[in-house]
Protein backbone atom coordinates (compact mmCIF):
# COMPACT_ATOMS: atom_id res chain seq x y z
CA UNK A 1 0.00 0.00 0.00
CA UNK A 2 1.40 3.38 -1.00
CA UNK A 3 2.37 5.78 1.75
CA UNK A 4 1.29 9.40 1.51
CA UNK A 5 3.08 12.41 2.98
CA UNK A 6 1.38 14.77 5.36
CA UNK A 7 -0.71 17.29 3.40
CA UNK A 8 -1.06 15.05 0.33
CA UNK A 9 -1.73 16.79 -2.97
CA UNK A 10 -4.30 15.74 -5.54
CA UNK A 11 -6.49 17.12 -8.31
CA UNK A 12 -10.26 17.43 -8.43
CA UNK A 13 -11.17 16.12 -11.86
CA UNK A 14 -10.60 17.56 -15.30
CA UNK A 15 -7.09 18.13 -16.62
CA UNK A 16 -6.19 21.13 -18.80
CA UNK A 17 -6.57 20.40 -22.51
CA UNK A 18 -3.49 20.58 -24.75
CA UNK A 19 -4.07 22.77 -27.79
CA UNK A 20 -3.81 19.80 -30.14
CA UNK A 21 -6.64 18.06 -28.28
CA UNK A 22 -8.90 21.11 -28.69
CA UNK A 23 -8.32 20.97 -32.45
CA UNK A 24 -8.77 17.19 -32.54
CA UNK A 25 -12.10 17.35 -30.67
CA UNK A 26 -13.39 19.93 -33.13
CA UNK A 27 -12.49 17.60 -36.00
CA UNK A 28 -14.03 14.63 -34.19
CA UNK A 29 -17.32 16.54 -33.92
CA UNK A 30 -17.09 17.28 -37.66
CA UNK A 31 -16.78 13.55 -38.37
CA UNK A 32 -13.23 13.74 -39.71
CA UNK A 33 -11.82 11.08 -37.35
CA UNK A 34 -12.40 7.36 -37.59
CA UNK A 35 -13.04 5.14 -34.57
CA UNK A 36 -9.39 4.12 -34.28
CA UNK A 37 -8.25 7.74 -34.69
CA UNK A 38 -10.51 8.83 -31.84
CA UNK A 39 -9.29 6.08 -29.52
CA UNK A 40 -5.62 6.82 -30.26
CA UNK A 41 -6.13 10.56 -29.73
CA UNK A 42 -7.96 10.21 -26.42
CA UNK A 43 -5.54 7.52 -25.14
CA UNK A 44 -2.65 9.88 -25.83
CA UNK A 45 -4.46 12.75 -24.11
CA UNK A 46 -4.88 10.70 -20.93
CA UNK A 47 -1.21 9.68 -21.00
CA UNK A 48 -0.23 13.36 -21.26
CA UNK A 49 -2.54 14.31 -18.37
CA UNK A 50 -1.01 11.63 -16.14
CA UNK A 51 2.52 12.65 -17.11
CA UNK A 52 1.78 16.33 -16.40
CA UNK A 53 0.65 15.44 -12.87
CA UNK A 54 3.58 13.10 -12.27
CA UNK A 55 6.10 15.74 -13.38
CA UNK A 56 4.38 18.32 -11.16
CA UNK A 57 4.85 15.99 -8.18
CA UNK A 58 1.14 15.45 -7.42
CA UNK A 59 0.67 12.62 -4.89
CA UNK A 60 -2.73 11.29 -5.98
CA UNK A 61 -3.41 11.55 -9.70
CA UNK A 62 -6.68 11.88 -11.58
CA UNK A 63 -7.53 10.35 -14.93
CA UNK A 64 -8.17 13.84 -16.34
CA UNK A 65 -11.68 13.34 -17.77
CA UNK A 66 -10.36 14.25 -21.23
CA UNK A 67 -12.46 11.56 -22.90
CA UNK A 68 -15.60 13.35 -21.75
CA UNK A 69 -17.34 16.13 -23.61
CA UNK A 70 -17.98 17.95 -20.37
CA UNK A 71 -17.89 16.16 -17.03
CA UNK A 72 -21.60 15.32 -17.29
CA UNK A 73 -21.25 13.60 -20.65
CA UNK A 74 -22.33 10.35 -18.97
CA UNK A 75 -25.91 11.63 -19.22
CA UNK A 76 -25.77 11.00 -22.96
CA UNK A 77 -25.18 7.28 -22.30
CA UNK A 78 -28.50 7.01 -20.48
CA UNK A 79 -31.59 5.55 -22.11
CA UNK A 80 -35.18 6.73 -21.69
CA UNK A 81 -34.35 10.35 -22.51
CA UNK A 82 -34.96 12.59 -25.50
CA UNK A 83 -32.80 15.56 -26.29
CA UNK A 84 -34.54 18.93 -26.13
CA UNK A 85 -34.01 21.76 -28.57
CA UNK A 86 -31.63 24.33 -27.13
CA UNK A 87 -33.48 27.53 -26.30
CA UNK A 88 -30.32 29.61 -26.52
CA UNK A 89 -27.62 29.05 -29.13
CA UNK A 90 -25.93 32.45 -29.43
CA UNK A 91 -23.57 34.21 -27.05
CA UNK A 92 -21.06 33.08 -24.49
CA UNK A 93 -21.01 29.34 -23.89
CA UNK A 94 -22.34 28.88 -20.38
CA UNK A 95 -25.06 27.27 -18.30
CA UNK A 96 -27.94 28.61 -20.41
CA UNK A 97 -26.55 26.90 -23.52
CA UNK A 98 -26.09 23.40 -22.10
CA UNK A 99 -27.87 20.49 -23.76
CA UNK A 100 -31.00 19.37 -21.89
CA UNK A 101 -32.83 16.06 -21.84
CA UNK A 102 -36.35 15.02 -20.89
CA UNK A 103 -37.41 11.66 -19.49
CA UNK A 104 -39.85 9.83 -21.77
CA UNK A 105 -39.56 6.42 -20.06
CA UNK A 106 -37.76 4.99 -17.01
CA UNK A 107 -34.08 5.91 -17.21
CA UNK A 108 -31.52 3.17 -17.72
CA UNK A 109 -27.80 2.76 -18.32
CA UNK A 110 -27.34 -0.60 -20.06
CA UNK A 111 -23.73 0.23 -20.99
CA UNK A 112 -22.89 2.07 -17.76
CA UNK A 113 -21.61 5.62 -17.45
CA UNK A 114 -18.15 4.92 -18.91
CA UNK A 115 -16.24 6.00 -15.79
CA UNK A 116 -14.95 2.51 -14.97
CA UNK A 117 -13.45 2.14 -18.44
CA UNK A 118 -11.75 5.53 -18.12
CA UNK A 119 -10.24 4.53 -14.81
CA UNK A 120 -9.04 1.12 -16.01
CA UNK A 121 -6.99 2.67 -18.81
CA UNK A 122 -5.40 5.24 -16.51
CA UNK A 123 -4.68 2.63 -13.81
CA UNK A 124 -2.66 0.68 -16.36
CA UNK A 125 -0.56 3.72 -17.28
CA UNK A 126 0.75 5.04 -13.98
CA UNK A 127 2.41 3.55 -10.90
CA UNK A 128 1.19 6.40 -8.67
CA UNK A 129 -1.95 6.40 -6.51
CA UNK A 130 -5.01 7.18 -8.60
CA UNK A 131 -8.41 8.65 -7.72
CA UNK A 132 -11.57 7.95 -9.75
CA UNK A 133 -14.16 10.71 -10.27
CA UNK A 134 -17.85 10.15 -10.98
CA UNK A 135 -20.79 12.59 -11.15
CA UNK A 136 -23.43 12.01 -8.51
CA UNK A 137 -27.17 11.51 -9.07
CA UNK A 138 -28.35 14.98 -8.05
CA UNK A 139 -25.81 16.69 -10.29
CA UNK A 140 -26.74 14.42 -13.21
CA UNK A 141 -30.28 15.77 -12.87
CA UNK A 142 -29.02 19.22 -13.92
CA UNK A 143 -29.55 18.14 -17.51
CA UNK A 144 -32.71 16.02 -17.09
CA UNK A 145 -36.27 17.29 -16.91
CA UNK A 146 -38.74 14.88 -15.22
CA UNK A 147 -41.26 14.94 -18.07
CA UNK A 148 -44.34 12.83 -17.32
CA UNK A 149 -42.26 9.91 -16.03
CA UNK A 150 -41.02 11.40 -12.76
CA UNK A 151 -42.60 13.69 -10.20
CA UNK A 152 -39.73 16.15 -9.76
CA UNK A 153 -35.95 16.51 -9.80
CA UNK A 154 -35.53 14.57 -6.55
CA UNK A 155 -37.55 11.71 -8.03
CA UNK A 156 -35.18 11.67 -11.05
CA UNK A 157 -32.20 11.60 -8.68
CA UNK A 158 -33.56 8.53 -6.90
CA UNK A 159 -34.01 6.83 -10.28
CA UNK A 160 -30.33 7.48 -10.99
CA UNK A 161 -29.08 6.12 -7.64
CA UNK A 162 -28.87 2.43 -8.69
CA UNK A 163 -27.25 3.39 -12.01
CA UNK A 164 -24.49 5.39 -10.34
CA UNK A 165 -24.09 2.75 -7.63
CA UNK A 166 -23.56 0.11 -10.32
CA UNK A 167 -20.84 2.28 -11.90
CA UNK A 168 -19.12 2.70 -8.55
CA UNK A 169 -19.07 -1.06 -8.05
CA UNK A 170 -17.56 -1.45 -11.53
CA UNK A 171 -14.86 1.03 -10.50
CA UNK A 172 -14.02 -1.07 -7.45
CA UNK A 173 -13.82 -4.16 -9.66
CA UNK A 174 -11.40 -2.21 -11.90
CA UNK A 175 -9.11 -1.56 -8.91
CA UNK A 176 -10.32 1.79 -7.59
CA UNK A 177 -9.90 2.28 -3.85
CA UNK A 178 -10.55 6.05 -3.73
CA UNK A 179 -13.63 7.35 -5.55
CA UNK A 180 -14.71 10.98 -5.57
CA UNK A 181 -18.42 11.68 -6.15
CA UNK A 182 -18.91 15.10 -7.79
CA UNK A 183 -21.99 16.91 -6.52
CA UNK A 184 -21.61 20.63 -7.28
CA UNK A 185 -25.39 20.81 -7.33
CA UNK A 186 -25.39 20.48 -3.54
CA UNK A 187 -24.38 24.14 -3.39
CA UNK A 188 -27.58 25.12 -5.20
CA UNK A 189 -29.92 22.26 -4.35
CA UNK A 190 -32.13 22.04 -2.44
CA UNK A 191 -33.01 25.58 -3.44
CA UNK A 192 -34.17 26.69 0.00
CA UNK A 193 -31.18 25.13 1.81
CA UNK A 194 -33.39 24.13 4.72
CA UNK A 195 -31.67 21.44 6.75
CA UNK A 196 -34.47 18.94 6.09
CA UNK A 197 -33.92 19.30 2.35
CA UNK A 198 -30.16 18.99 2.73
CA UNK A 199 -30.83 15.78 4.64
CA UNK A 200 -32.74 14.48 1.59
CA UNK A 201 -29.66 15.09 -0.55
CA UNK A 202 -27.54 13.27 2.03
CA UNK A 203 -29.96 10.34 1.94
CA UNK A 204 -29.56 10.14 -1.84
CA UNK A 205 -25.77 10.22 -1.51
CA UNK A 206 -25.66 7.51 1.13
CA UNK A 207 -27.85 5.23 -0.95
CA UNK A 208 -25.58 5.86 -3.93
CA UNK A 209 -22.46 4.60 -2.13
CA UNK A 210 -24.19 1.70 -0.36
CA UNK A 211 -22.02 -1.42 -0.56
CA UNK A 212 -19.17 0.31 -2.41
CA UNK A 213 -15.94 -1.01 -0.88
CA UNK A 214 -13.67 1.99 -1.42
CA UNK A 215 -12.68 5.23 0.22
CA UNK A 216 -15.37 7.74 -0.78
CA UNK A 217 -14.93 11.46 -1.31
CA UNK A 218 -17.60 14.11 -1.94
CA UNK A 219 -16.68 17.17 -4.01
CA UNK A 220 -18.92 20.23 -3.75
CA UNK A 221 -18.13 23.34 -5.78
CA UNK A 222 -20.13 26.27 -7.16
CA UNK A 223 -19.90 25.44 -10.85
CA UNK A 224 -17.00 25.66 -13.30
CA UNK A 225 -18.55 26.07 -16.76
CA UNK A 226 -15.92 27.99 -18.73
CA UNK A 227 -14.54 29.08 -15.36
CA UNK A 228 -17.83 30.63 -14.17
CA UNK A 229 -19.66 29.78 -10.95
CA UNK A 230 -23.42 29.35 -11.11
CA UNK A 231 -24.41 29.70 -7.47
CA UNK A 232 -24.04 31.85 -4.41
CA UNK A 233 -20.63 30.87 -3.12
CA UNK A 234 -21.25 29.77 0.44
CA UNK A 235 -21.40 26.34 2.07
CA UNK A 236 -22.70 27.48 5.43
CA UNK A 237 -26.33 26.49 4.82
CA UNK A 238 -25.26 22.90 4.04
CA UNK A 239 -23.77 22.44 7.50
CA UNK A 240 -24.03 20.52 9.74
CA UNK A 241 -26.40 18.18 7.82
CA UNK A 242 -23.94 17.50 4.98
CA UNK A 243 -21.49 15.98 7.45
CA UNK A 244 -23.80 12.96 7.66
CA UNK A 245 -22.71 11.75 4.20
CA UNK A 246 -20.97 8.37 4.19
CA UNK A 247 -17.77 9.81 2.82
CA UNK A 248 -14.32 9.85 4.37
CA UNK A 249 -13.45 13.12 2.62
CA UNK A 250 -15.31 16.28 1.59
CA UNK A 251 -13.59 18.57 -0.95
CA UNK A 252 -14.55 22.26 -0.92
CA UNK A 253 -13.60 25.52 -2.67
CA UNK A 254 -11.64 28.07 -0.65
CA UNK A 255 -9.02 29.78 -2.82
CA UNK A 256 -11.43 31.64 -5.12
CA UNK A 257 -13.19 32.96 -2.03
CA UNK A 258 -10.05 34.23 -0.27
CA UNK A 259 -10.33 31.33 2.22
CA UNK A 260 -13.79 32.32 3.41
CA UNK A 261 -15.45 29.75 5.71
CA UNK A 262 -12.15 27.98 6.50
CA UNK A 263 -13.55 27.60 10.01
CA UNK A 264 -15.94 24.93 8.73
CA UNK A 265 -12.98 22.53 9.07
CA UNK A 266 -13.51 22.62 12.84
CA UNK A 267 -16.64 20.50 12.61
CA UNK A 268 -15.26 17.77 10.34
CA UNK A 269 -14.47 15.33 13.14
CA UNK A 270 -13.04 12.15 11.62
CA UNK A 271 -13.61 13.31 8.04
CA UNK A 272 -10.82 14.61 5.83
CA UNK A 273 -11.00 18.00 4.16
CA UNK A 274 -9.92 18.23 0.53
CA UNK A 275 -9.14 21.94 0.59
CA UNK A 276 -9.19 24.04 -2.55
CA UNK A 277 -6.07 26.14 -2.10
CA UNK A 278 -5.50 26.88 -5.81
CA UNK A 279 -7.92 29.10 -7.75
CA UNK A 280 -8.12 27.34 -11.12
CA UNK A 281 -10.51 30.01 -12.46
CA UNK A 282 -7.86 32.73 -12.27
CA UNK A 283 -4.88 33.30 -14.57
CA UNK A 284 -2.92 34.51 -11.55
CA UNK A 285 -0.34 31.91 -10.54
CA UNK A 286 -0.12 31.70 -6.77
CA UNK A 287 3.34 32.07 -5.28
CA UNK A 288 4.41 29.20 -2.99
CA UNK A 289 4.33 31.57 0.00
CA UNK A 290 0.71 32.46 -0.77
CA UNK A 291 -0.20 28.78 -0.93
CA UNK A 292 1.51 28.34 2.43
CA UNK A 293 -0.58 31.13 3.94
CA UNK A 294 -3.75 29.41 2.74
CA UNK A 295 -2.69 26.10 4.22
CA UNK A 296 -1.89 27.72 7.56
CA UNK A 297 -5.31 29.42 7.55
CA UNK A 298 -6.89 25.97 7.41
CA UNK A 299 -4.57 24.43 9.99
CA UNK A 300 -5.86 26.95 12.54
CA UNK A 301 -9.14 25.05 12.46
CA UNK A 302 -8.26 21.39 11.97
CA UNK A 303 -5.47 18.80 12.14
CA UNK A 304 -2.88 18.44 9.39
CA UNK A 305 -3.47 14.68 9.41
CA UNK A 306 -6.96 15.29 8.00
CA UNK A 307 -6.01 17.88 5.37
CA UNK A 308 -5.50 17.21 1.65
CA UNK A 309 -4.49 19.93 -0.83
CA UNK A 310 -6.14 20.36 -4.21
CA UNK A 311 -7.40 23.04 -6.61
CA UNK A 312 -10.90 24.43 -6.10
CA UNK A 313 -12.21 22.47 -9.07
CA UNK A 314 -11.09 20.90 -12.35
CA UNK A 315 -8.59 22.50 -14.73
CA UNK A 316 -10.77 22.17 -17.84
CA UNK A 317 -11.20 25.97 -18.31
CA UNK A 318 -7.57 26.74 -17.41
CA UNK A 319 -4.85 27.11 -20.08
CA UNK A 320 -2.43 24.23 -19.72
CA UNK A 321 0.65 26.38 -19.08
CA UNK A 322 -1.20 28.18 -16.28
CA UNK A 323 -2.47 24.92 -14.77
CA UNK A 324 1.02 23.39 -14.74
CA UNK A 325 2.44 26.46 -13.01
CA UNK A 326 -0.34 26.37 -10.42
CA UNK A 327 0.24 22.68 -9.66
CA UNK A 328 3.93 23.42 -9.20
CA UNK A 329 3.09 26.18 -6.72
CA UNK A 330 1.43 23.66 -4.40
CA UNK A 331 4.43 21.32 -4.43
CA UNK A 332 6.89 24.17 -3.82
CA UNK A 333 4.85 25.58 -0.96
CA UNK A 334 7.08 25.85 2.13
CA UNK A 335 4.25 24.77 4.43
CA UNK A 336 3.67 21.73 2.23
CA UNK A 337 7.38 20.89 2.50
CA UNK A 338 7.38 21.37 6.26
CA UNK A 339 4.15 19.42 6.80
CA UNK A 340 2.68 22.58 8.33
CA UNK A 341 4.86 22.16 11.40
CA UNK A 342 5.83 25.81 11.72
CA UNK A 343 5.52 29.07 9.84
CA UNK A 344 8.51 28.91 7.46
CA UNK A 345 11.00 31.65 6.90
CA UNK A 346 10.95 33.69 3.67
CA UNK A 347 13.39 31.20 2.18
CA UNK A 348 10.86 28.43 2.72
CA UNK A 349 13.28 26.67 5.07
CA UNK A 350 12.81 25.84 8.75
CA UNK A 351 13.93 28.53 11.25
CA UNK A 352 17.61 28.76 12.12
CA UNK A 353 18.82 27.19 15.34
CA UNK A 354 17.89 29.31 18.34
CA UNK A 355 15.07 31.13 16.52
CA UNK A 356 12.39 28.42 16.40
CA UNK A 357 11.81 24.70 16.77
CA UNK A 358 14.88 22.46 16.82
CA UNK A 359 16.48 21.65 13.49
CA UNK A 360 15.95 17.91 13.88
CA UNK A 361 13.08 16.29 12.00
CA UNK A 362 9.98 17.08 14.10
CA UNK A 363 7.35 14.59 15.17
CA UNK A 364 4.78 15.88 12.68
CA UNK A 365 6.90 14.76 9.73
CA UNK A 366 6.33 10.98 9.81
CA UNK A 367 4.49 9.65 6.81
CA UNK A 368 0.98 8.29 7.11
CA UNK A 369 0.86 4.86 8.77
CA UNK A 370 0.50 1.78 6.63
CA UNK A 371 -2.95 1.12 8.06
CA UNK A 372 -4.47 4.39 6.90
CA UNK A 373 -6.75 4.53 3.87
CA UNK A 374 -4.95 5.27 0.66
CA UNK A 375 -5.87 5.52 -3.02
CA UNK A 376 -5.75 2.74 -5.57
CA UNK A 377 -2.66 0.55 -5.29
CA UNK A 378 -0.33 0.96 -8.24
CA UNK A 379 -0.54 -1.51 -11.09
CA UNK A 380 2.35 -2.39 -13.37
CA UNK A 381 2.32 0.18 -16.16
CA UNK A 382 1.43 -0.85 -19.67
CA UNK A 383 4.02 -0.55 -22.39
CA UNK A 384 4.48 3.12 -23.15
CA UNK A 385 4.10 4.62 -26.56
CA UNK A 386 7.32 5.79 -28.22
CA UNK A 387 5.70 9.24 -28.26
CA UNK A 388 5.46 9.26 -24.45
Amino acid sequence: MSELPLLPTTVIGSAPMPSWLVVAKEQIREGRFGEDDIRETLDDAVRVALLDQEEAGIDILGEGELRRDGYLSGVFRLTGLRRLEQRKKIGAVSYDRQARMEAVEPIGAPEGLGVAEEFAFARAHTRKPLKATCPGPITLTQRIQPGKVYKDRLDVAWALVPLVNAELRKLVAAGATFIQIDEPSYAGYPTTHEQAEVEQAVEVFNATVEGVKAKIGLHICFGNNEGRPSRRRSYRSLFPAVLQVRAEQIALEFASREMAEAELFRGFGDKELGAGIIDQKSFYVERPEEVADRVRALLRHGPREKLYLNPDCGFYPTPRHVALAKMGGVIRSPTRRSGGCWPPSRSGLPPRAGTGPPARRPACFPRRPQGSASPSPPAPPAARSPNR
